[in-house]
C-alpha cells in the first residue's frame, strides 16, 4: 500500500495522528500551540509541534494527502452573510482553509463538539460547509459516538470529511457492539473509594438509551422542600457530575476537567464506588498502555478530555482507503441518507 501522508493540526497529544498511523499513513507535519501538549506530543512521537497555525506560510509545508483537524470553534464574523470561504476571515478555520487553497489535499477531516451544528443558529457550521464547497470539496458530516468503535465512554463529536474525489459515506463505517465499562478497569491500584454515607444507590438501575447505566449519586447537599421520596437524584446538584454509574454500563464523556465529576463508578460485585484512575481515563480514550502522559495528574485530565477517541480515528482513517477517496476514479455506488442537502 502506497504510504499516504497526513498534517495534524490542533494535534493536542497526538490522538488524531495515533489512529491514522494505525492505519497505515505518515505524518509530515504538526502544529500545536500548547506548551504542555508539546511536550508530551514530542515524548511520544520524536516531533516538537509547530506552534501557532496563524504563523504557517503554506507554500512552507510539504505535499501530503490529508489534512485532520480538531480545530476550536470560535465565533465567526459573518456580517455579509456571504456565507463562505471569505466569512471566516478572523478565526483559526480561515488559517485552515488557507492551507487547503494552497496546498489542496484529496482529503480534509474535522472533528468538534457535537453542537458546532447548533452554534449561532446554525449559521458557524453553514460558513464551514459552505467554504470547503467553495474550496472544491464534496462534503459529509456525522455525528459519532464512541461507544459504537470499541471504547465504553458515550462521547459524541461531529466529524466533517471532504473530498476532492467522492463522498464519504458515514454508512461504511465498521462499528462494534458497546463494551462494558468493567473490561476496561485497572485490576489492582491505589484506588480513590467513597465511604458509604458518601453516596446513594438507587434500588433498580435504570439503563439509558445512551448505554449508560445509572446507579446512583453523591451525597451533595440539596433543597428538600418539595423533594418527592427517591427523586433527590434529579436535584439540579445530583445531575451528571455527581451521579454514579454501574461499571456493567458504559461511562459519561470523558471531560478536560476533574473537578467536573464523572469519575466515580460503582462495582456490584464489590460492592463500593470509587474514582476512575487516570489509567482508566486515557484506556477509555483508546491510548495505548505505554503512553508517556504529562508529570502533572491535572494537566493530564485536561490533556486526554481535550482528546479525541482514536477508535473512532482509526476507522475513519481505514475507511478513507477502502472506500477509495484518495483516489481519482468514478464514484458509482448509491450514497443515501447523508444529510447532503441541508446546507445546499
Amino acid at each position: 500500500m502506497e504510504n499516504y501522508r497526513f498534517i495534524d493540526l490542533f494535534a493536542g497529544i497526538g490522538g488524531f495522528r495515533t489512529g491514522f498511523e494505525r492505519a497505515g499513513f505518515e505524518c509530515v507535519f504538526t502544529s500545536e500551540i500548547d506548551t504542555a501538549c508539546q511536550e508530551v506530543y514530542e515524548n511520544n512521537f520524536g516531533d516538537k509541534p509547530f506552534g501557532d497555525i496563524t504563523k504557517i506560510d503554506p507554500q512552507d509545508l510539504p505535499d501530503f494527502e490529508v489534512l485532520l483537524a480538531g480545530f476550536p470553534c470560535q465565533p465567526f464574523s459573518i456580517s455579509g452573510r456571504k456565507l463562505g470561504f471569505e466569512d471566516t476571515r478572523g478565526t483559526l478555520f480561515f488559517n485552515i482553509c488557507q492551507i487547503i487553497e494552497e496546498k489542496q489535499p484529496e482529503v480534509v477531516v474535522l472533528e468538534n463538539v457535537k453542537h458546532l451544528i447548533h452554534h449561532d443558529g446554525k449559521q458557524t457550521f453553514k460558513v464551514i460547509i459552505n467554504s470547503l464547497k467553495e474550496l472544491g470539496y464534496k462534503v459529509s458530516y456525522q455525528i459519532l459516538n464512541a461507544k459504537d468503535f470499541g471504547v465504553p465512554q458515550n462521547r459524541e463529536r461531529i466529524f466533517i470529511i471532504a473530498s476532492k474525489y467522492k463522498i464519504f459515506d458515514f454508512a461504511q463505517l465498521k462499528k462494534k457492539h458497546p463494551p462494558q465499562l468493567r473490561d476496561f478497569l485497572d485490576k489492582e491500584g491505589d484506588f480513590e473509594i467513597l465511604d458509604e454515607e458518601e453516596y446513594t444507590l438507587i434500588e433498580n438501575l435504570r439503563q439509558q438509551e445512551t448505554g449508560l447505566l445509572f446507579a446512583g449519586y453523591r451525597n451533595k447537599g440539596t433543597w428538600r422542600n418539595g423533594v418527592r421520596p427517591n427523586t433527590e437524584h434529579l436535584s439540579r446538584v445530583h445531575r451528571q457530575p455527581n451521579r454514579i454509574y454501574s461499571v456493567d454500563g458504559v461511562h459519561p464523556t470523558i471531560p478536560s476537567q476533574e473537578t467536573s465529576g464523572r469519575f466515580f463508578v460503582y462495582i456490584p460485585e464489590q460492592k463500593i464506588v470509587r474514582k476512575l484512575t487516570i489509567n482508566e481515563c486515557y484506556r477509555l480514550m483508546g491510548y495505548p498502555e505505554d503512553f508517556k502522559r504529562h508529570k502533572r495528574l491535572s494537566e493530564n485530565y485536561r490533556q486526554v478530555g481535550n482528546s479525541v477517541a482514536i477508535p473512532v480515528i482509526e476507522a475513519i482513517a481505514k475507511s478513507i482507503l477502502t472506500q477509495k477517496l484518495l483516489i481519482d476514479e468514478p464514484q458509482t455506488e448509491i450514497i443515501g441518507n447523508l444529510q447532503l442537502l441541508l446546507f445546499s
